[in-house]
């Protein structure tokens, strides 16, 4: 997985995605989900390292079955949460 931190004055924001779909743009109906490499593609990390990354991260936006399902596992988002574009999974969660 593909792991990118970025930091503003009020937000720590993790990006995250499977390596596989950095730089591609997945369209569905009239949505569409850009997994940019200029925002996802970071340090290529294993699971521990992205799940302390989010201990720390305020906002996530995460793309891909990796990501996706470990936040999910970590008690971040639920199954409910999680949108799906031409077969991609992907979910943002806004700590507060």
């Amino acid at each position: 997985m593909y792991m990118k931190i970025h930091i503003t004055e009020e937000h720590t924001i993790l990006a995250a995605c499977d390596e596989d779909l950095a730089g591609r743009t997945f369209r569905e109906d009239n949505k569409r989900l850009d997994v940019s490499e200029l925002f996802y593609r970071g340090e290529s990390v294993e699971r521990d390292a992205l799940v302390r990354k989010m201990k720390g991260a305020t906002i996530m936006n995460l793309v891909g079955e990796g990501p996706v399902s470990i936040a999910i596992e970590e008690g971040y988002a639920s199954e409910d949460n999680v949108i799906e574009i031409d077969g991609v999974r992907h979910v943002q969660v806004v700590l507060i």
